[in-house]
């Protein structure tokens, strides 16, 4: 195995692969550094936004998955009654196992020549024109391991994170889709996502606060809950969490941060994987042309639509009187409401 690179890639996420494939694509030799082998799983809704199928398909990733239309929200207080759609006017989006997604990254930087190295990255090491981690050295080093980025936090890039603490869990059930849509139900307190991923299984993930069992949080769903009773449980509950993460910039030397690792909003819009693989896109771009330091300012752009809307959306939930208006409002104003969906479609 060769030591020697143009990319170092820390984090065999979807961010990660992505990065690395962008690399590859570019004339690049590339490594991922991971310790996890084969698919790696993470609590995700798992539904890719239009412009995520279309980054992939851009990619030369191949994932099966299950199509949906639109998205629904569903006033959960008063049994799912109260409801809203809105359909994708650029095609429909696909409901994938984050393990699937996985696999097809995996097996798309596979054939482009990255190779795939099983280590811990550790700290860094910096020098002139080179870094290095697990042994190997690069030109460049991202740093797309995850919202808790270990390497975001040795390098003191990390900022506080303020405002209030959210976590996301999932758990899937065998049952077969009972809608076209990604259904988001609305609780006094939390948030359910429904995302169709096969012809018998749909994810069931939950935004919240913390500070209690899936199960408990799942009551607050009563229509919800009546619709997954009885059904077999599919898989384990996986958290992840507190949701917003910060740092103090994204370009530290040769070391540059991406995905989760770069900063994070909240799962709230759903825009996650199409924000990350526009990241991927924008950093490995920057790097081709020879200028890094702009790496800082292509993030904030790639991602200034999904953290404008979901810091909005997030405020508008954390007041108690707005939260009861979202879904009425939106019911009310269904053209505004379509645009919004397809502004983050």
């Amino acid at each position: 195995m060769r030591t020697s690179f143009d990319l170092l890639v820390v984090g065999a996420g979807p961010v990660g692969l992505a990065t690395a494939i962008e690399g590859a694509l570019a004339g690049m030799q590339v490594a991922v550094i991971d310790p996890r082998q084969g698919s790696v799983d993470k609590a995700c809704g798992e539904g890719l936004m239009p412009g995520a199928r279309a980054a992939l398909d851009r990619l030369g990733v191949e994932v099966a998955g299950w199509p949906f239309r639109g998205i629904r929200y569903a006033d959960a207080s008063v049994g799912g009654e109260r409801q809203v759609t809105a359909a994708f006017r650029r095609g429909p989006g696909l409901g994938v196992r984050r393990t699937e997604l996985s696999r097809g990254l995996a097996a798309r930087a596979a054939a482009l020549g990255v190779e795939r190295v099983s280590a811990r990255a550790g700290v860094p090491v910096q020098g002139d024109g080179w870094v290095q981690a697990a042994g190997l050295r690069a030109s460049w080093l991202v740093a797309a391991d995850g919202l808790h980025s270990p390497i975001r936090r040795a390098l003191g890039l990390e900022a506080p994170a303020v405002g209030t603490r959210r976590f996301g869990l999932r758990r899937h059930y065998a049952v077969a889709p009972w809608a076209d849509v990604v259904e988001v139900y609305w609780a006094h307190d939390a948030e359910a996502y429904v995302t169709p991923v096969d012809a018998d299984t749909v994810g069931v993930a939950v935004l919240c606060g913390g500070g209690g069992g899936y199960d408990e949080w799942l009551d607050r769903f009563p229509a919800l809950r009546q619709r997954v009773a009885g059904a077999p449980v599919a898989s384990t509950v996986r958290g992840a969490g507190p949701l917003r993460q910060r740092a103090t910039r994204r370009v530290a030397g040769r070391v540059l941060l991406a995905g989760d690792a770069a900063g994070y909003v909240d799962a709230l819009t759903g825009e996650g994987i199409a924000v990350g693989l526009a990241g991927a896109r924008a950093l490995v771009g920057c790097l081709v042309a020879g200028s890094p330091e702009s790496y800082e300012s292509a993030w904030w752009r790639v991602s200034r639509r999904y953290r404008v809307l979901t810091h909005g959306l997030l405020w508008s939930a954390q007041q108690r009187v707005v939260r009861r208006a979202i879904v009425p409002a939106a019911r009310a104003m269904p053209a505004v409401f379509g645009a919004v969906v397809n502004r983050l479609a």
